[in-house]
């Protein structure tokens, strides 16, 4: 990928899309382009052999007009100030897409925590939480998940914060364990919304799912789940890659199989049954009939979208396009369903857990996958009545438009505090 693209750049411009649709006045547009804070801090901690190590860590909590701040927590080498603003921006606008009473967050460690042992990244997890306790709560701001964190660390989370507060607050952050007050349904939750939004696309398009080729960007959570559940719907599995690379079965491979190799292995390369080896970038230009990009931002830029083959791509990564290959794509006429919808399950469950967290009565797996199912569908209708109605020319600007709406509803509804 040749272009060195600035997701928080790529924020502004589809949000400047949505906004050329319903004419917002200036000031307003320019108050729902940036976070209303982002905490930057340092975080220090003793390494198992006494050494002290530093780490910069950053939280950034973008629009509150339609409830708590939401979103997730990444430990990876990459995250930067510009990332995690980029990431809150896109959760504001999910959680309005999908029309849930959240305001969008992110937040992130600049570390590889394959450097890390485990009581380290618990020092440093609970570092992170002493600072977030400032500006978290479960009616101020919610973490979750996200790239190289999961219930562990949320469990971490929630302890130091509770600790801190003296209190007993098991809404403070979502994608907990089961025991300490997590959702049923959750650790699927963002696959799935993905394969719900493959499903209700290949319908409205007129295409049969059973049968479909698909090629699967990411093989992590999101990426292995979402084509095990395809599977399931009789969609054919050709080719999936991880950060090692990618494998590839013109007839089909067997999505379980490979992601207990990886679960076992680290990697999908070495799968058993499958001999052709293929690159991240030879995967995302194969000819199939369904494209998920489920890494990291940027995957597919403007040169590789000219030679991408694939008729349908579902978002399951979040900014997989740059704005460059959006264009692209979209003279090409290839449907691209964003990350917004796509995506949204994990967020969507995650306000589940939350409900229940507040109530104190939870759901059993089956409640909580159908009313995931519920939202996404009417999400879905959505962003295609929208679409439609006001002949707009990608999907992703009528989800923009659909999110910028709800965001500005609730800004008008509220008024202006002096």
């Amino acid at each position: 990928m040749s272009e060195d693209v600035n997701p928080f750049e790529s924020l502004h411009e589809q949000i400047d899309d949505a906004a050329a649709v319903l004419d917002v006045a200036p000031g307003v547009l320019d108050r729902f382009k940036h976070p209303e804070r982002v905490l930057e801090t340092t975080l220090s901690i003793e390494r198992d052999d006494g050494s002290l190590a530093t780490f910069d860590a950053f939280r950034s909590q973008y629009n509150g007009d339609r409830g708590p701040y939401k979103g997730g927590l990444r430990y990876h080498p990459n995250v930067t100030r510009d990332e995690v603003k980029a990431l809150s921006g896109w959760m504001a606008y999910k959680c309005a897409m999908v029309d849930i009473p959240y305001g969008g967050g992110k937040g992130g460690i600049t570390v590889d925590p394959e450097d890390l042992s485990e009581n380290e990244l618990e020092r440093l997890t609970r570092a992170f939480g002493a600072e977030l306790r400032r500006v978290i709560g479960p009616d101020v701001d919610v973490p979750a998940p996200d790239v190289n964190t999961g219930p562990r660390e949320m469990n971490w989370l929630k302890d130091t914060y509770e600790t801190l507060e003296n209190t007993t607050a098991p809404g403070v952050v979502t994608g907990k364990a089961l025991e300490s007050g997590g959702s049923e349904g959750r650790v699927e939750a963002t696959g799935r919304s993905v394969m719900f939004t493959a499903r209700e696309a290949f319908d409205y398009l007129d295409i049969d799912l059973d049968g479909a080729t698909v090629a699967v960007e990411g093989y992590g959570n999101v990426g292995a789940i979402a084509a095990r559940l395809l599977e399931d719907e009789g969609a054919t599995i050709v080719a999936v890659s991880d950060s090692s690379g990618g494998v590839h079965s013109p007839e089909g491979l067997d999505a379980q199989a490979v992601r207990d190799h990886k679960t076992e292995t680290g990697s999908v390369e070495g799968a058993p049954d499958i001999e052709e080896r293929l690159t991240d970038e030879e995967l995302l230009t194969l000819d199939v009939d369904l494209l998920i990009p489920a890494a990291l931002e940027n995957a597919i830029d403007g040169d590789l979208a000219e030679e991408v083959e694939a008729d349908v791509i579902v978002e399951g990564a979040n900014g997989p396009l740059t704005p460059r290959a959006d264009d692209v794509l979209s003279d090409r006429d290839v449907a691209v369903f964003p990350d917004v919808l796509a995506n949204a399950g994990g967020v969507t469950v995650s306000y589940f857990e939350w409900v229940q967290n507040r109530q104190r009565f939870y759901w059993d797996e089956e409640r909580v996958n159908d009313e995931l199912e519920t939202v996404m569908v009417e999400a879905f209708e959505d962003l295609v009545e929208t679409y439609e109605d006001r002949g707009l020319p990608s999907f992703r600007t009528a989800a923009y438009v659909v999110g910028l709406s709800r965001l500005l509803d609730a800004y008008d509804e509220a008024g202006t505090f002096p």
